[in-house]
């Protein structure tokens, strides 16, 4: 396969609101059906006639299909239009959505579920791209802040709403419901977006390559780290939560509700000065985050230390990508899918391990080890991306 030479992608000279929504809708939209499954694990069980662990798989399969197809859709579809890709992933979201909602059996939900995986990880992997060409150059975290809102705001609003939706009426009603808002905003991504050209990420070469440049494969690894470390610990919260006096289901749901809340605020504001402060963010965030699993981890008795750790840990950790994806644009912006990529595989890759070493380590040594080890970890992924940016900066200086 011959390969062009990386050219950047062209930008207004001012920011197209009008398609950042979009792409922010769509966000909304593919993270909501994402984690659903995770609210109707039950209901989903019982009309299937399967097990909670079996029903808990059709999440597995989509972070399985994003860890594959992440690092391949550059290298798959080298020429295609990025607007198209986002169209193609809006309407295989929507049958994905569609075939869950009618399915009979767990294979073709899991089928279904691979498929949304994949388009999952295609949009994410071309939020960058699509986000340089919608915004001034000056101004690519900001416009990347918009994919990440839609995430956050699926935490929030998307995942609870889709619950109550399948408590009223039924959980395969609530996967109709997202198919069909999904289609919508596919014709809206094809009708409001410009034209978006493929970026240079048409070779395992260029990816390669790309790892090589100074500072850019120490940053990555600091990236999975970092992710690494949150997931560890995020992932079995529940059970440090549990471990503060007289906690009760309830008192969970607010405190994981402030989690949401304070990633949805972190992306409005770090959106806001990305730009100007990735550098210093980059290594501050995960520093943040460590501190923050450290109090919940260790004042279990502190309820209101409790909240406001979990309050910081959201609004730091939501932003991550943010960061990450402004760091690739503003240090390789010749580079945009194939740093984008880099970043969509190490974060799936890092969720990957979290979800299956974590689950035997918590049941091995318990979770005040395991968020130890996740402590740990975000101090080191810090540290790895501060050397890297640095790397980077006394290079091109």
């Amino acid at each position: 396969m011959t390969t062009t030479a990386p050219v950047p992608v062209s930008a207004p000279s001012t920011m197209r609101y009008g398609g950042l929504i979009v792409v922010m809708l769509l966000s909304f939209l593919l993270v909501t059906a994402e984690f659903l499954p995770n609210g109707v694990l039950t209901e989903m069980a019982a009309s299937l006639g399967i097990t909670p662990g079996q029903a808990g798989q059709t999440v597995t399969v989509t972070a399985l299909a994003g860890l594959l197809f992440a690092p391949t859709v550059g290298l798959l579809l080298p020429r295609l239009d990025r607007r198209t890709l986002l169209t193609a992933a809006a309407a295989a979201a929507t049958v994905s959505s569609l075939v869950v909602a009618a399915a009979p059996s767990l294979i073709a939900i899991l089928a279904a579920r691979f498929l949304l995986g994949a388009a999952i990880s295609a949009f994410w992997a071309m939020s960058i791209t699509v986000a340089a060409r919608l915004s001034s150059p000056d101004r690519i975290g900001r416009a990347v802040m918009f994919g990440s809102a839609g995430l956050s705001l699926a935490t929030v609003a998307g995942v609870p709403i889709g619950v109550a939706l399948s408590e009223v009426l039924d959980w395969r009603v609530a996967f109709l419901l997202i198919g069909v808002i999904t289609a919508v905003v596919g014709v809206a991504v094809r009708v409001v977006l410009p034209p978006v050209p493929a970026a240079s990420a048409s070779s395992l070469r260029i990816l390669v390559d790309t790892l090589r440049r100074p500072g850019v494969g120490g940053g990555m690894i600091g990236h999975v780290l970092v992710v690494l470390g949150h997931f560890l610990a995020y992932t079995y919260v529940r059970l440090a939560l549990e471990r503060v006096p007289g906690v009760d289901g309830g008192t969970i749901v607010l405190l994981l509700a402030l989690f949401g809340v304070g990633g949805f605020v972190g992306n409005l504001v770090i959106g806001i000065v990305v730009d100007r402060a990735f550098v210093r963010l980059s290594v501050i965030g995960p520093l943040v985050i460590a501190v923050a699993v450290a109090v919940v981890v260790l004042l279990p008795t502190a309820i209101i230390a409790v909240a406001a750790a979990v309050l910081v840990w959201g609004f730091f950790f939501s932003s991550w990508l943010i960061i990450v994806n402004t760091w690739v644009g503003h240090r390789m912006p010749d580079r945009l899918e194939a740093g984008g990529s880099l970043v969509v595989t190490g974060f799936q890759l890092a969720i990957t391990i979290a979800a299956g070493v974590g689950g035997v380590l918590v049941d091995a040594v318990g979770v005040v080890t395991v968020d130890a080890i996740g402590i740990a970890l975000l101090v080191i992924g810090a540290v790895l991306f501060g050397v890297s940016v640095r790397e980077r900066r006394a290079v091109a200086g």
